[in-house]
């Protein structure tokens, strides 16, 4: 993700891994794209929950997507999308998930679909591959079927990539798959969804942990900025955001937010 996008991109110093993994559930259909005016005000997440350590965190996060999972597939023919981004969010899933969704079944499961907010775009068995990290260490325990994980084509030019993801992901009423080939964070070519799709969702949640994240948690959720950062755009039209912190990301902060321990 590229800080030099358009306000329908998305930012690298806030949604990737530099900063903080976020998950998207897009359980649909993208609604009509609603006009939205750039505002001074900082953006009003529904929670923002500060954990002692991020294996705290990492234990909490795997349960809300499991209990999102189980709430969206409460009905016979009802589907889970959930979108994933890189970075130590792989690991932190992979230690928490699997036994956090195994009540629900295989059955269940087999209903999830796994799409990524950002790919690199490399090839899958190279280390900075988001599928190829997820596929090691998450997928490979968990039973969705293959064909209900969307990837990238790394074959394909950066352009061509983002049009194919598209199509993939079966919305192509307006551009919501961008192509980044100036990423600060190397490598600098990317595939990103942008932030129609991001606020069509149902929940975000975004997580960031350590105290480098702190200066600019604080602009995005405490800042009046006229021009804000990307991460304070994003503003689900009727679904959930949620910010999910440890101690040291969430120091500066001065806003409410939750404290929660599980010791």
């Amino acid at each position: 993700m590229c800080q030099r996008r358009s306000p329908e991109g998305t930012d690298s110093r806030v949604a990737g891994p530099t900063l903080a993994q976020a998950h998207w559930w897009l359980p649909g259909a993208l609604p009509p794209p609603r006009r939205r005016r750039h505002t001074m005000a900082a953006p009003a997440p529904d929670l923002i929950s500060v954990f002692s350590s991020p294996q705290e965190l990492g234990a909490s996060l795997a349960q809300l997507v499991a209990q999102r999972a189980a709430c969206c597939l409460a009905g016979a023919r009802a589907r889970f999308a959930l979108g994933l981004s890189g970075g130590s969010l792989v690991s932190m899933l992979a230690r928490e998930l699997p036994a956090a969704a195994a009540p629900a079944g295989p059955a269940s499961l087999a209903r999830w679909t796994v799409g990524f907010c950002d790919e690199r775009l490399v090839p899958f068995e190279h280390a900075e591959s988001t599928y190829g990290l997820y596929r090691t260490h998450l997928l490979s325990r968990l039973p969705i079927p293959d064909s209900q994980v969307i990837t990238i084509n790394p074959q394909l030019p950066v352009e061509e990539a983002a049009e194919d993801y598209a199509k993939k992901l079966r919305q192509e009423r307006e551009k919501i798959v961008a192509p980044i080939s100036d990423s600060p964070k190397p490598p600098p070519q990317r595939v990103t969804l942008t932030l129609p799709v991001l606020n069509a969702a149902r929940t975000v949640i975004f997580v960031a942990t350590g105290e480098g994240k702190a200066a600019v948690l604080k602009r995005i959720l405490e800042g009046k900025e006229e021009n804000p950062l990307p991460a304070a755009l994003v503003q689900p039209h009727t679904g959930k955001l949620c910010w999910f912190l440890d101690e040291a990301a969430a120091g500066l902060l001065t806003v409410p937010f939750e404290k929660h321990s599980t010791l």
